[in-house]
């Protein structure tokens, strides 16, 4: 028997297997998980009924091009179908433009604290990731266009950016764009944009329709609360649509993810619901453990990165105390943030909990 192995392509040994947010506290306690950046309110009441309605038709295959969803989106957003596409998870859609546009030899570049799946996307290619320097945990348009290359064949901004929250006004956006090659694609990631309400943001909508290398990524996982189903979309240029369409699986949004973002999408009503839940408490948790001597990132998301290197106390402890109180925040160290927790907006009790375990926990030992 030969010794010679399959061997993978250039780039995959070399990727770090994303970790999601834990699920479980170490302790006896009732677990709280505000690791993951979901939406404490859940999914909207019309996309849970309707998942009673799927019972009887698990053996039919899915609409292979979700065209009744893309319609409802077109709708809500005013957008053309034909420029739309829907993934499992916008994370397929990210991996789906790098598999597209990049290979052995290109460069991928995103900011330096930018979402994890951009690298990995690069990777699994055979492209090169390329980290931007940030500015105050903050995309910085002139290091990032002076982090391109003649090699350089996607740009993803993250707007608003996972973990820090922070973000970018259009007109730096546009700045961005304006700076880059014509065929360079730029991808800007939308994921937490209706939770937004900053007068000089927009998820991109106005820049993809007058350019032909602008592709705008949006989710169902956040806002919308149906993280457990997978489902995000897209909306580009026809020519990039189109080479997406060609790449994707035939069927790569399953019925139920299909029906419950259709009804979702519908409930705007709750949506707005959501919003102002996270607009209640962004700044009453950003107050909070501001006085309790934490550095707070402001964020414009629905979580928040709170900093221990002040308080004399590390993120690792503070991670363990919560836990074994049932509280689950996000360690960010693989984000280069080693001193850092993410905590996402939870209901009212959770919120209460997590301030007043971090209170003691701060106030040990003085």
């Amino acid at each position: 028997m030969s010794s010679v192995i399959p061997t993978p392509k250039s780039g995959i040994l070399e990727i770090t297997p994303y970790v999601g947010g834990k699920a479980k506290g170490t302790g006896g306690a009732k677990v709280v998980k505000l690791s993951s950046n979901e939406t404490p309110l859940g999914a909207s009441p019309m996309a849970r009924a309707t998942l009673k309605d799927m019972a009887d038709k698990l053996h039919l295959y899915p609409d292979g091009g979700s065209s009744e969803l893309i319609e409802a989106i077109a709708d809500i957003h005013s957008l053309a179908q034909e420029d739309l596409i829907c993934g499992n998870g916008s994370d397929e859609i990210l991996s789906l433009v790098t598999n597209a546009y990049a290979g052995p030899g290109d460069e991928v570049l995103f900011s330096q604290h930018g979402f994890l799946v951009y690298e990995l996307a690069a990777l699994a290619n055979g492209a090169t990731p390329v980290k931007a320097p940030e500015k105050n945990l903050t995309t910085d348009v002139d290091a990032m266009l002076a982090a391109v290359t003649e090699k350089t064949k996607i740009v993803f901004l993250a707007n608003p950016n996972n973990p820090t929250g922070t973000y970018i006004p259009f007109s730096e956006v546009e700045r961005l764009h304006a700076g880059l090659r014509s065929d360079i694609l730029l991808v800007l990631d939308a994921a937490y944009a209706e939770y937004v309400r900053k007068a000089d943001y927009e998820a991109g909508v106005s820049l993809v329709a007058k350019s032909n290398n602008v592709l705008m990524t949006r989710t169902f996982s956040k806002i919308y609360g149906l993280s457990a189903l997978r489902i995000g979309w897209a909306y580009g240029p026809k020519d990039v649509i189109d080479v997406l369409h060609r790449i994707r699986g035939p069927f790569n949004i399953n019925a139920v993810a299909q029906v419950a973002a259709l009804e979702a999408v519908k409930d705007q009503d709750f949506v707005e619901k959501a919003r102002e839940h996270n607009d209640k408490w962004l700044p009453i948790l950003t107050q909070s453990f501001r006085g309790m001597g934490l550095k707070v990132t402001d964020s414009v998301g629905n979580f928040l990165l709170l900093d221990f290197a002040e308080t004399g106390k590390s993120s690792k402890e503070a991670e363990a105390f919560l836990s074994e109180r049932g509280l689950v925040l996000r360690d960010v160290a693989s984000y280069g943030l080693d001193t850092c927790l993410r905590m996402s907006i939870g209901l009212d009790d959770d919120n209460h909990a997590v301030m007043d375990a971090l209170r003691e926990f701060l106030e040990q030992g003085k």
